[in-house]
C-alpha cells in the first residue's frame, strides 16, 4: 500500500504502458529500450514524468515476461516508482490492467490518471503542467493533441488499375477535410472512476483513453501541444527523436 493520504482533493498519478515489442520499429529489442542520447528511450520518458512534482507516483506496465526494464532504468524506484509486470495483449487491456494496480496502491476513484506512452520520450515537463492544469478542475479530463495541418488522403477505397510495377502502392480515394481534426498525444488525462469503467465496457478499436471515453458519450478535452511529442514509431523516427534530445542538453 502506499503511504499517501487519502483525502477529498484529487491526486495525480501517471500510467505508462510498455508491454509492447515494438514490431513496427525495425529495432533488434523492444522500441522503449533502445538507446538515445545516452539512455534508453523510456528513461526520457520517466525523467519527464518524474519532473513533475504534481504526479504523485508513475507506475510502469511491462509484460510479464519483461526483463530488461530494471538494466535499462536502474533510477526507477523508491515511493514514485513502482513497477507491474501485468501487460496485456492490447494497450488498451495493459492499461486496464494497470488501473486496477493502481487502486490496489490506493488510488481513489476520484483521483487523476495521466496515461502516457513510453515511446513518447520528448514529452516536456512543462507541458503535462499544463495539461494538469486545463484538466483540473473539468468533470471529464482531457489530452494533449496537435491540430493537423496537412493535407490528409484517404486510400480506403482506392483500387489499383492495371497490371503495372505499382498495383501494390496505395492509391488516393478521397481528401479528407482537416478542419476541426486533430492528432492526439499523450498524457491523456482522466479520472480513475471514469478510465477504468470507460475500459471495461469493451476494448475493441480503443486506440486511446480518450476513445473508451468517447464512447461513455463524454467529450474530452483539446489542450494542444507540440509536434516534438510525437511518437517514436518507424526506423527513421529514432534518428530524429536522438537529435531532438541531444539539443536540449
Amino acid at each position: 500500500m502506499i503511504n499517501f493520504p487519502i483525502g477529498l482533493t484529487p491526486r495525480c498519478f501517471a500510467l505508462v504502458p510498455a508491454a509492447g515489442v515494438g514490431s513496427r520499429s525495425g529495432a533488434d529489442r523492444p522500441k522503449q529500450y533502445v538507446p538515445l542520447a545516452g539512455r534508453a528511450m523510456m528513461a526520457h520518458t520517466l525523467a519527464a514524468l518524474a519532473a513533475v512534482p504534481r504526479i504523485e507516483a508513475t507506475l510502469v506496465v511491462l509484460s510479464a515476461e519483461d526483463d530488461q526494464f530494471a538494466a535499462a532504468v536502474p533510477d526507477f524506484d523508491g515511493s514514485r516508482g513502482w513497477v507491474a509486470h501485468c501487460g496485456g495483449a492490447t494497450r488498451a487491456e495493459t492499461v486496464a490492467n494497470g488501473l486496477q494496480v493502481l487502486r490496489e496502491r490506493g488510488v481513489q476513484p476520484h483521483d487523476w490518471v495521466l496515461v502516457h506512452d513510453a515511446a513518447r520520450c520528448l514529452v516536456r515537463p512543462e507541458w503535462i503542467d499544463r495539461l494538469i492544469d486545463t484538466c483540473d478542475a473539468d468533470e471529464v479530463g482531457g489530452l494533449l493533441a496537435l491540430p493537423v495541418a496537412d493535407t490528409l488522403k484517404d486510400s480506403g477505397a482506392a483500387l489499383a488499375a492495371g497490371t503495372s510495377s505499382t498495383d501494390d502502392l496505395p492509391r488516393v480515394s478521397g481528401t479528407v477535410d482537416r478542419r476541426g481534426k486533430w492528432a492526439a498525444q499523450t498524457p491523456q488525462m482522466f479520472r480513475w472512476g471514469l478510465l477504468a469503467p470507460a475500459l471495461a465496457m469493451g476494448l475493441d478499436g480503443i486506440t486511446d483513453e480518450a476513445s473508451a471515453v468517447e464512447a461513455l458519450g463524454h467529450r474530452p478535452l483539446l489542450v494542444e501541444a507540440s509536434m516534438e511529442n510525437f511518437k517514436v514509431t518507424y526506423p527513421a523516427d529514432f534518428a530524429l527523436a536522438e537529435r531532438l534530445l541531444r539539443s536540449r542538453t
